[in-house]
């Protein structure tokens, strides 16, 4: 790994992936992510451009890291909800609400993404559409799940039913705000109790 130059204050602690990663992810915010060069990412993570290089291939790879890791604690997490043995009402609105707290806990990430994900290279933009997939499918097993065994209505094709919850939740970025009335778990509720009130049979 090439060695680090400045080191920003308070970071001394921090790895360098994470560092670079929190550093291009205020900034692809602030500024977009075609406006953010690879030199002002290195220059405020205090690390030469071959730590970054040894780290992220590109900056394509860290605007795929922003999104990706987000998306690979949302599904550790609604693996764990999927298979926890609770009745399938259970499991379904506490995945309907836990997709809405980490996407507020980590707004940043998604607004850019959502922003810039056309600028992802065709490879990228293909990993990061099977790796959403996924997770929408382990989502849509629960609908479908709880309507096979008559729990939940079947007027709504699963599929409908994953997209009207998902749009809510791709949408917070535009509007959400940590001042503002509702704390992420309110909001969280309110929609997965939307939800859960479209699937009563």
């Amino acid at each position: 790994m090439a060695a680090r130059t400045t080191e920003p204050e308070g970071t001394h602690d921090t790895p360098v992936p994470q560092r670079l990663l929190a550093v291009a992810t205020r900034l692809f915010a602030e500024r977009g992510y075609d406006r953010t060069s690879v030199q002002e990412i290195v220059e405020a993570a205090g690390v030469t451009k071959g730590a970054l290089y040894h780290y992220f291939g590109s900056k394509d790879d860290l605007l795929h890291e922003v999104y990706a890791r987000m998306l690979r604690l949302q599904q550790q997490r609604l693996d764990a909800v999927a298979e926890s043995g609770a009745p399938v009402e259970e499991r379904l609105r506490a995945a309907a609400a836990d997709v809405v707290v980490t996407t507020i806990e980590n707004l940043d990430d998604a607004a850019i993404f959502f922003r810039s994900m056309h600028q992802l290279s065709p490879e990228k933009f293909k990993q990061v559409r099977a790796e959403r997939r996924r997770y929408h499918e382990r989502f849509r097993a629960l609908v479908e799940e709880g309507q096979r065994t008559g729990v939940f209505s079947t007027a709504t094709p699963a599929d409908l039913v994953v997209d009207y919850h998902f749009g809510s939740v791709h949408h917070l970025s535009t509007w959400y705000r940590g001042d503002g009335p509702l704390t992420p778990q309110q909001v969280a509720d309110h929609l997965a109790d939307l939800l859960m009130r479209a699937l009563r049979p």
